[in-house]
């Protein structure tokens, strides 16, 4: 069940410049299909974790994940042992006011909001990723309860991002469309990581809420 946060809305000028940059989220961890058709110059596709051939939905930009300046494997991994996700950590940043990871088989760390992982007892570290429907799976599938329309990971779980933990204090569920004016999404906090994928629908269509999955570092 998602659970609601009462945070003050710290870093307001850092928020504010934040949204400059990055006015509109919708495209943050775009949905894709597993189906293909006509591409254009900017369509991104590739291999989803169990194999299938994906394309990123039309209407999500692939030019904003085209020119992301993209890396995607760091090193570094991703782990959420309670759900069974483990996968590379990439970077990007988000362009034009978008955030759309070019790989379906990797979280990304957005290098361009909070702050990177060395820094990570000082701010926000911002992670994002592909889910994926039509029977295919991305990382952000394994974070997400489609029936149930929530995240799968629960409060108390532990999250590693490289080498620090994390444990989940919350998650919520956001409207696309409300994301990006959400200041406490973006608040730029000490030790805390925040990653976001899409919520898929039962019914297979396109999905319109993003999941936020709130954890603070371990001391």
């Amino acid at each position: 069940m998602a659970t609601p946060r009462t945070r003050p809305r710290t870093a307001l000028l850092w928020t504010i410049a934040v949204l400059a940059a990055a006015t509109v989220v919708v495209g943050v961890v775009g949905v894709v299909t597993a189906t293909t058709g006509s591409a254009s110059s900017t369509a991104i596709t590739g291999t989803s974790l169990d194999g299938k051939q994906v394309t990123l939905d039309p209407g999500e930009s692939g030019a904003a994940a085209a020119a992301s300046n993209a890396v995607a494997d760091t090193g570094e991994q991703l782990v959420v042992p309670a759900v069974g996700l483990d996968v590379p950590l990439g970077e990007l940043d988000a362009v034009d006011g978008q955030i759309t990871p070019p790989g379906f088989r990797e979280a990304y760390r957005v290098r361009n909001l909070g702050v990177p992982l060395a820094d990570r007892a000082d701010g926000t570290v911002f992670v994002v990723m592909h889910s994926l429907r039509n029977g295919a799976i991305g990382p952000g599938n394994l974070l997400i309860d489609v029936d149930g329309q929530r995240s799968r990971v629960a409060v108390g779980s532990t999250v590693r991002v490289g080498d620090a933990r994390y444990t989940v204090t919350g998650s919520e569920r956001i409207t696309k469309a409300t994301v990006a004016a959400d200041a406490d999404v973006w608040a730029d906090e000490p030790g805390r990581l925040l990653l976001i994928t899409c919520l898929q629908r039962p019914d297979g269509s396109a999905s319109v809420d993003n999941v936020v999955i709130e954890a603070t570092l371990d001391r």
